[in-house]
């Protein structure tokens, strides 16, 4: 297997579009374990906890899907591939996402809206525990990340 690193641009985005075909896959049997599991009552779930649950389930689902097809987009026009390319090895993008938190930011955002999202569906308590700490978080990174843009 080759490292992401030694593989050319064109390659790499092929191998997102097989993750996200997975994420998808997975996002799928996760509904599906859910509904087994008893998750999403709506005679205990707040309004707060359905909508943000049907938000981030199906609002997900719409952004893998549009990433799919952007991906593909961009491997059937070069043009299109370069310029992707050059945006993403940017310093300064580079310089903006690492200064807000970076990879192991962005990794605990994708937990904590994963966690979030379990406990909107089981536990009330749990929800507003995990929504409060997942606002916190995304403020604390797009404060970071305004800041440092206007630097």
């Amino acid at each position: 297997m080759k490292n992401v690193k030694n593989m050319n641009y064109g390659e790499q985005v092929k191998w997102r579009i097989r993750m996200l075909y997975l994420l998808l896959a997975v996002m799928l049997v996760y509904m599906v374990v859910v509904a087994e599991l008893g998750g999403g009552d709506s005679r205990i779930m707040t309004e707060l906890a359905n909508r943000f649950s049907r938000l981030v389930f199906f609002g997900g689902m719409v952004y893998v899907i549009s990433r799919i097809i952007h991906n593909k987009k961009l491997l059937r026009n070069r043009i299109l591939l370069k310029q992707q390319m050059l945006e993403e090895t940017d310093e300064r993008n580079r310089y903006l996402h690492d200064k807000s938190g970076g990879l192991v930011l962005d990794i605990l955002l994708v937990c904590l809206l994963l966690i979030t999202l379990t406990a909107s569906l089981f536990d009330m308590t749990a929800f507003y525990v995990s929504f409060v700490i997942l606002v916190i978080t995304v403020v604390l990174k797009t404060g970071a990340y305004l800041y440092y843009s206007r630097l």
